[in-house]
């Protein structure tokens, strides 16, 4: 496999003509599964809304699968069509670029098959259904493995109350004032998009708008329009930390979700009419990786103890925060990131019935260190996308190690990942 992908990187970083469609003797191509594979994900759409996460081709094309969509039965069937002559396809003599494009498609049609069933009403585990939509399975840990972490921060921040307390009132000083939030997000995504574009060429005309909003079961969303541009929403329901200005200005925007769908789009869809790549499905092993490289992208643009630094130096006194206690908070958020797999084994038990939602509530505030609130929205979260979490953490860690694997120059292979159809099989 490391071989392989080696082989791939070096197709990619070549590479810039398109390569021959490759077909099975009955003259079926690629390029023909492809335009079919999107008609089946326009029409999954119609019949789950949000299960398509960005598209950009053809407008008529969405205007056929918006006309006359298909039954999820007829859909089930149209999948299981697309694997039969996917399989049937010959790669014999393609280049590796080729050769992947049909796993690629391979694997996305069996993660539309699964969410199609998951719409008749087949229920799987956390594990079986993560592995399912995403193509990698979670390990599920006790709950009782992760005690170790919270007393550690029991020793960082002792004192009367619950952990869970102690840690709210600590973060509590780093609030960033509502009147604020705004020049704080627009200071922390200029910052992470300056650190980006040192290393990562973008459009000259990309672009991205922000709001906020309210009532969502997430904290910030990107809304990939198409042309290299962007609508990023953050949610202000909840009180949002110095730290998240920075999290989400990278996450959302730069390394992240923006970059990372505008590189799709350029190297597939514009430089080489690869057109499933105009369309995002979110149950699906392509946000496994673009869940996890935005992640890691904020590692990336503020390695070290960069990102304390930048909000220790620019958005507390924009922020009108006192930094003095600035070292323990980053000891803290270091500690908390620990804490990140937790919740699978939460919300597996959540979503199989084996707890009661109060009991759900109450494990999220123990182990993610959560107020009532952020953990009721939390599981709000968890009952929307159920196994999606598994992308953040666990996509994180995956691809760090990925990526650091590769040589000294993690910003080249980052970009590889983010213009590339690597799947998460190829990243484990």
């Amino acid at each position: 496999m490391r071989a392989f992908l080696l082989s791939l990187l070096m197709f990619l970083g070549a590479c810039a003509t398109t390569p021959a469609p490759a077909a099975d003797s009955s003259g079926d191509s690629l390029d023909a599964i492809a335009r079919d594979y999107v008609a089946l994900i326009l029409e999954i759409g119609e019949r789950e809304p949000g299960y398509v996460d960005a598209y950009y081709g053809p407008a008529e094309w969405q205007a056929a699968a918006t006309a006359d969509p298909r039954t999820v039965p007829q859909l089930i069937h149209g999948a299981a069509g697309l694997t039969e002559r996917l399989n049937a396809a010959s790669t014999r003599g393609a280049d590796a670029a080729t050769v992947q494009r049909r796993a690629y498609l391979l694997a996305h049609v069996s993660a539309a098959a699964a969410r199609l069933r998951m719409l008749s009403g087949e229920t799987m585990g956390f594990a079986d259904e993560a592995e399912a939509l995403f193509g990698i399975r979670p390990e599920l840990r006790p709950l009782e493995s992760f005690d170790p972490v919270l007393a550690e921060i029991d020793a960082l921040l002792p004192g009367a109350g619950s952990l869970t307390e102690r840690v709210t009132a600590f973060k509590s000083h780093y609030v960033i004032p509502r009147g604020r939030l705004q020049a704080v997000m627009d200071a922390a995504i200029a910052e992470c998009r300056a650190r980006t574009v040192r290393h990562i060429a973008l459009p000259a005309h990309e672009r991205f708008s922000l709001s906020f909003v309210g009532d969502k079961p997430w904290s910030g969303y990107n809304y990939y329009l198409g042309d290299a541009a962007s609508r990023i929403e953050i949610n202000a329901d909840l009180p949002i930390y110095t730290e998240r200005a920075v999290d989400l200005g990278c996450h959302e925007a730069y390394p992240g979700h923006h970059v990372y769908n505008l590189l799709l789009e350029q190297t597939f869809v514009r430089e080489r009419g690869w057109m499933e790549m105009s369309v995002y499905p979110l149950f699906s092993p392509m946000s496994f990786v673009a869940e996890g490289s935005a992640n890691y992208g904020i590692d990336l643009a503020f390695p070290g103890d960069e990102a304390a630094a930048y909000e220790r130096d620019v958005l507390f006194p924009l922020a009108g925060l006192d930094p003095a206690t600035a070292d323990k908070k980053a000891q803290l958020a270091a500690l908390t990131r620990r804490l990140a797999r937790a919740e699978y084994t939460i919300a597996d038990d959540w979503l199989a019935g084996r707890i009661e939602r109060d009991e759900a509530i109450r494990r999220l505030m123990k182990y993610t260190l959560a107020t009532e609130a952020r953990a009721t929205q939390r599981l709000r979260f968890i009952d929307t996308y159920r196994s999606y979490i598994i992308n953040y953490g666990l996509g994180r860690d995956v691809v760090q190690a990925w990526v650091e694997r590769q040589g000294s120059d993690r910003w080249a292979a980052m970009e590889t990942l983010l213009s590339s159809q690597i799947l998460p099989v190829d990243l484990d």
